[in-house]
């Protein structure tokens, strides 16, 4: 009867433990250029680790910053870094924390064209700035000879909310014409020459999956998650055509010992020019104990464990000087 007892008392201290770890909640809101590793990680974290719940809501970059801002959650997430205004309306200045590096691309639809089309960024600035109109314009037919483009006009389509993909895009941009940076320049939300607003990276890819002749820029994941859809190749900075690969966004990566910093049209011959990491806003001060320690430990998993599994889903790893450098920087959370 005794050893029932310890059995019952055990089992009754084992359940309020488990009460007591379940309960340990983390809220993340933010950009939707990671979403497909986020979600992985989340849920591999909390397979490996009971008791730590991460919730994530992809929000967009500009969403994330003002869920941080008011305080609705535990981090945000953002493909680009904070203005002085943004970051001056924090009560808790957040610490960056690179986590994959990506690729912003642009995806299409062109039935019946089955060879992959070539970009330069001057093609895409006029594109998105409406001055060119139709699929067979001498300068996109100039870039792709022997590719039979149709007389079809382009259906432009860009992000409707505050994104860290558009302010990628149009940093990209404005690097590599002057119209672009002249007009819309660097934004989340530029005001938009021509094109139709879709929300978030999956809106964006779901409008040029069902609209023939559309264009878009969406995170690579997001193509390679929606099997057969089109994407170009991009002209960087040394000349060459290059298509987005994890080997491609690791070379624009290449060098990188600081951040926040921008990758965009980056030096190198095998670098994609439409790279960019993106970050984790961590507050540096969180008065949870537990809070602040499941945290910490996600990140110290994410840093090694979790980059492991980035380029299964197209993202690039984190260079390691980079890696080494936010691993010192973990002490920085009070």
């Amino acid at each position: 009867m005794r050893n029932f007892i310890k059995l019952v008392l055990v089992a009754a201290w084992a359940l309020d433990c488990a009460g007591l770890v379940s309960a340990q909640s983390i809220n993340a809101a933010g950009a939707t250029f990671p979403e497909f590793i986020y979600k992985k990680w989340f849920s591999d974290y909390r397979n490996s680790h009971a008791g730590v719940e991460i919730n994530d809501q992809a929000i967009g970059s500009g969403g994330g910053i003002r869920q941080l801002t008011v305080g609705t959650v535990d981090f945000g997430a953002t493909d680009r870094p904070l203005s002085d205004k943004e970051m001056a309306a924090l009560k808790i200045k957040p610490i960056y924390f690179p986590t994959v590096v990506g690729a912003i691309v642009p995806a299409y639809n062109l039935p019946g064209v089955n060879t992959q089309l070539k970009f330069t960024g001057e093609v895409l600035a006029g594109i998105f700035l409406g001055k060119i109109t139709t699929w067979n314009d001498p300068r996109i037919a100039g870039l792709n000879q022997g590719v039979k483009l149709p007389a079809e006009d382009i259906a432009v389509t860009h992000r409707s909310d505050g994104s860290g993909t558009t302010f990628v895009f149009t940093e990209y941009l404005s690097k590599v014409s002057p119209a672009w940076k002249a007009g819309p320049g660097v934004n989340q939300s530029p005001k938009w020459p021509t094109g139709v607003g879709e929300p978030q990276n999956d809106g964006i890819a779901g409008f040029v999956k069902q609209t023939p002749g559309a264009i878009g820029y969406v995170e690579l994941t997001f193509i390679l998650m929606n099997k057969g859809m089109q994407y170009g190749q991009v002209e960087n900075a040394a000349g060459n055509f290059v298509n987005a690969t994890v080997e491609s966004v690791t070379a624009a990566a290449e060098g990188v010992t600081s951040f926040p910093v921008s990758i965009t049209n980056a030096a190198g011959k095998n670098a994609y020019p439409i790279s960019s990491m993106t970050y984790l806003l961590i507050p540096s001060m969180i008065p949870d104990a537990k809070k602040r320690a499941a945290i910490t430990g996600f990140l110290s998993w994410m840093l090694t464990d979790g980059q492991k599994t980035a380029a299964s889903l197209g993202y690039a790893p984190l260079p390691k000087e980079l890696i080494a450098a936010e691993q010192k920087q973990l002490v920085q959370v009070k």
